[in-house]
């Protein structure tokens, strides 16, 4: 699994609970431009409308090479590709138990464009500092029980 571009922002404002990953269907221009990593996720969310889940606000940015013919929208909404049995699930845990959806990051996976999305849950602040304590104190930990084994 390559990853062209990852959602850092998703772990620390939410709570991530289960994850599902989908196809994705592109244009062209946006497969050459993934290819040269021109991704944004930072402010894309997964939203479900009409019986399909769709990647929105995610940017891809056409390359300088792009036809003359061809008019690039790098925020249009991208299908996502699953089974109806998930789609089922995620509706459903969607509407009626508050749950979001976020994308996590885009990858390669045998030559095709994958999504990794996430159920979540918006953290509150006081859950983001606890979030933050810990990593931190995880870090020491590791630098103490490095300087003690040397």
């Amino acid at each position: 699994m390559a990853a062209i571009a990852y959602n850092r922002k998703a772990k620390h404002d939410y709570a991530l609970h289960e994850h599902f990953q989908a196809g994705m269907v592109l244009l062209g221009w946006e497969v050459k431009s993934l290819r040269d990593n021109h991704l944004q996720l930072k402010e894309s969310y997964v939203l479900i409308k009409g019986g399909e889940v769709w990647l929105v606000g995610a940017h891809i940015s056409p390359l300088s090479t792009l036809s003359s013919h061809i008019k690039a929208n790098p925020t249009r909404d991208r299908k996502l590709l699953l089974s109806r049995k998930e789609i089922n699930k995620l509706v459903g845990a969607t509407q009626e138990k508050g749950f979001t959806l976020v994308p996590l990051q885009i990858y390669w996976d045998r030559n095709k464009a994958k999504c990794e999305f996430a159920l979540a849950k918006g953290k509150k602040s006081h859950d983001k500092r606890a979030s933050i304590k810990d990593r931190d104190w995880s870090r020491d930990k590791a630098r103490i029980m490095k300087r003690h084994n040397q």
